[in-house]
């Protein structure tokens, strides 16, 4: 891998992560945190790094990210979806393992918009017969 850093983005629902990957020797960090510190929850911290353990390069790259919008699960996805594409930059041939895993699809499901004349996206006002 060049010394140049690797620029991805990844969304879900209303997240947006931007990550910037280069060599080095396994560094993570979130908003300028430590990533530990950033996602406590150790279920979350095995989400977002899903795809440098698939592909073995958990200690082999530094990666950056800036993260917003969305909640904390909704983050850790889309940092995930942020490295799968960064790797695939990086070296083209990891594409089939990362598709095969799922990781290179975007997840498209947002909230459904409210409309006009119901209170929400689905729900009607109370109906009364009489």
């Amino acid at each position: 891998m060049a010394q140049t850093k690797i620029y991805a983005t990844g969304k879900r629902k209303t997240a947006i992560a931007r990550v910037y990957m280069k060599a080095g020797s396994g560094r993570i960090s979130v908003n300028g945190r430590e990533f530990e510190n950033y996602f406590p929850v150790l279920a979350l911290r095995a989400v977002a790094v899903q795809p440098l353990v698939l592909t073995g390069r958990r200690q082999a790259v530094d990666v950056e990210v800036n993260v917003n919008g969305g909640g904390p699960a909704s983050q850790a996805e889309s940092v995930k979806f942020g490295l799968a594409k960064a790797l695939q930059a990086e070296n083209p041939e990891l594409r089939a393992v990362l598709k095969r895993a799922g990781f290179l699809t975007r997840d498209a499901r947002i909230k459904e918009r409210k409309k006009y004349g119901q209170p929400g996206a689905r729900k009607r006002f109370q109906f009364s017969k009489r």
